[in-house]
């Protein structure tokens, strides 16, 4: 397994808590924003480990709580440039050695916010969204292939994302977004979304918030527009 991370330390504690042996296991300092430098980080997995069989993209960060109007486009390209384009980048970078191999997996994790308009947050939403889209459009280029797609749609999860994006807030977004559930446990997110990928599941909505939210977006989107609108509005700035 490799790690990569913005975040030494973070990744460090990552390390800890996956409980492997130190010869299995690598570490990596990458910003996956920074196109370059993931392109020749593969080279590195293979050098560390001889293979790349799957890849997961987990990075990512939200928005400051402010409207479309009010948020300035540092704001708006660096929410973008990560969760998407870093995500783009990754699947780039690593397709090809993917498609060498004889069973393979690439996991996206876009967001119940990529599914569902969350106000305060339209740009994040939108960059899930196209991890959305390029996911599934993936999906079906690979269908032929050895490789294996999932994306992957968690609703409220108890993470740092809120703390790591650098917003102050008193509550993470995508808990916001249905206050009456508590916030899944990481490792029973975790647990879900493998379980998933070992079955290559097209789709993985993790919390009974992303499960209700997916069903009642698509029965009703207004309604569960204006109920997200409801619950987020004292957020916003």
């Amino acid at each position: 397994m490799a790690i990569a991370d913005i975040n030494a330390t973070a990744m460090q504690e990552t390390a800890r808590l996956t409980d492997t042996d130190a010869e299995r296991l690598s570490t990596h300092v990458l910003n996956i924003a920074d196109k370059e430098a993931v392109l020749a980080f593969p080279e590195q997995v293979i050098a560390a480990h001889g293979a790349v069989d799957g890849i997961i993209n987990n990075a990512g960060i939200i928005q400051p709580f402010i409207k479309v109007n009010d948020l300035d486009f540092a704001a708006i390209d660096r929410v973008m440039n990560i969760n998407f384009y870093g995500t783009l980048y990754m699947v780039k970078a690593f397709l090809p050695h993917l498609l060498q191999r004889p069973e393979a997996h690439i996991a996206n994790i876009s967001s119940m916010g990529g599914f569902l308009p969350v106000p305060g947050q339209t740009f994040y939403g939108a960059s899930k969204a196209a991890v959305k889209l390029l996911t599934e459009g993936l999906y079906s280029e690979l269908l032929d292939t050895s490789v294996r797609v999932t994306v992957i749609f968690p609703g409220a999860v108890n993470t740092n994302i809120t703390a790591n994006s650098g917003v102050a807030v008193p509550i993470d977004p995508e808990a916001a977004a249905d206050s009456p559930l508590k916030p899944l446990a990481a490792d029973k997110a975790a647990a879900i979304m493998l379980y998933g990928i070992e079955k290559d599941k097209y789709r993985i909505l993790v919390g009974k918030d992303a499960r209700f939210m997916d069903w009642f977006s698509r029965f009703s989107p207004g309604a569960a527009a204006k109920l997200i609108y409801k619950q987020m509005k004292e957020l916003l700035n």
